[in-house]
């Protein structure tokens, strides 16, 4: 994929302020900050209750232009408003009303919402949502009655400039995508999505045994000419020398997601876009092929930061033309109690709803993972309970330094209290930066630690 800066159309010169790399120059005063979370999986209140250290978190995010997380859940009195879905994110993630008031208290003021668990309760759900963070002020991006309302950049007024989000999903449920009206159909609510196209790579020879496997299978079709795949009920397979998996975006959304966030660096001042996937695989600590080219054909549309914040757990950091790139940010809430439950996801645990309580499904979960793909999904590993929160600094119009906090979400506490986060001892502190420091190397990047911070400096122009 590529796309090209610039133009030959006069207007959109003037229109445009370059920087010396060709990007759309950012335009904040001296000492814009940024401070950056991953996934919100996030049920109740925690401001006013007893979790010791998170007191410390906070003051992170104190005097921050922008303080951005993903809400990985849904906002609502559910006795009102939506349902438990038939298809949803692997688990029902729902959030009290007063998680907005929460999310004030705590320092939030910009909010992603496409992610796998958007329509979990369905488009009351995620109506209800939207007019919770409205009514409070915070701005959000990534869902909304239409395609062209999912995919459109929302603006935050900051004292030091103002910022723009545009969010997108490359995993999501098949039901939550949205679209525009067409003809007479109206538009369908959603949220913005990344579509991509998954390969299989296996071994030559392996690829000719999967042709024999196809050839024997009823078909009712002749056999593709093209003999450098096999498709198999779906299952696209290709030839490689290194066996894993490779995605090709929608290039109709990619399109999309570039206008809009040339859209929104044009109307603001900074622009994040962030992205929820959980491509290739949530515990493998590599992106996805397709998303450093993505990632930095964003950047070069306009886009001051573009972070990922599906993984779960902490993937490497790449700066790309001054800017940086966020593989993977990990959680900053992993709040493993939730309340209530569908009755889909009781029997995807071989649970009774009449005999067991929604807490024996969740503790289940934890314990051997939740429904994905041909297998589950374990979210008890202490790498889903180790992150970073990221402050970003900028002076002079370009990034100066990367802060990295590593934290900890009380992975040994009991079930109702888990998830909440708080800072690291040293040496776990050490294993977390050190981890990064491997993910970032592929990508140039070099992390320096002081006083149990990471720390990412770019040189002076």
């Amino acid at each position: 994929m590529k796309t090209i800066i610039g133009s030959e159309n006069p207007l959109r010169e003037e229109a445009d302020d370059y920087d010396a790399v060709g990007s759309i120059a950012t335009h904040v005063a001296d000492g814009f900050t940024t401070t950056l979370v991953g996934d919100l999986l996030y049920a109740r209140p925690v401001s006013k209750g007893y979790y010791p250290g998170l007191d410390d978190v906070l003051k992170i995010f104190q005097g921050a232009d922008v303080v951005f997380g993903n809400l990985e859940t849904n906002i609502l009195d559910f006795q009102s408003n939506g349902c438990p879905q038939a298809e949803y994110g692997g688990a029902y993630l729902i959030g009290s009303p007063q998680l907005a008031d929460d999310l004030l208290a705590m320092g939030f003021n910009l909010v992603s919402r496409a992610n796998n668990h958007t329509l979990d309760w369905g488009v009351e759900g995620m109506r209800e949502t939207t007019r919770i963070l409205d009514q409070k002020a915070i701005t959000h991006a990534g869902a909304g009655e239409s395609l062209a309302q999912a995919r459109a950049a929302r603006f935050l007024e900051t004292p030091r400039g103002r910022a723009a989000l545009v969010s997108f999903a490359a995993t999501f449920e098949p039901m939550a995508r949205a679209c525009d009206p067409a003809g007479e159909a109206p538009g369908r609510p959603g949220l913005s999505a990344l579509r991509l196209s998954k390969s299989v790579i296996v071994p030559p020879e392996m690829l000719e045994k999967l042709r024999q496997v196809r050839e024997v299978l009823p078909w009712y079709a002749s056999p593709p000419q093209d003999c450098s795949r096999v498709i198999i009920n779906e299952m696209v397979f290709k030839a490689g020398e290194k066996p894993g998996y490779s995605f090709e975006p929608n290039q109709r959304d990619v399109a999309d997601i570039i206008r809009n966030v040339r859209r929104g660096k044009q109307l603001s001042d900074f622009c994040i876009a962030t992205n929820h996937g959980h491509e290739p695989e949530e515990f493998t600590p590599e992106p996805p092929d397709y998303e450093q080219t993505f990632a930095r054909m964003l950047i070069d549309a306009g886009a001051d930061i573009y972070l990922n914040h599906g993984p779960h757990h902490v993937r490497g950091i790449e700066i790309y033309k001054g800017r940086p790139i966020f593989y993977g940010l990990g959680n900053l809430f992993n709040q493993d109690l939730r309340t209530p439950i569908g009755a889909d996801m009781y029997e995807a645990h071989g649970k009774d709803p009449r005999v067991d309580s929604d807490a024996d499904v969740t503790a289940h979960e934890m314990a051997v993972g939740y429904p994905y793909a041909e297998g589950f999904v374990a979210l008890s590993d202490a790498i889903y309970y180790e992150s970073i929160i990221s402050v970003a600094r900028y002076e002079s119009n370009r990034l100066s330094e990367l802060r990295l906090h590593p934290i900890e979400l009380r992975r040994s506490d009991r079930l109702a209290n888990r998830g909440v986060p708080r800072l690291t001892a040293e040496s776990q502190g050490k294993t977390i930066l050190e981890r990064l420091q491997k993910n970032s190397e592929p990508f140039g990047t070099t992390l320096e630690v002081e006083n149990g911070v990471g720390l990412i400096r770019l040189p002076s122009r």
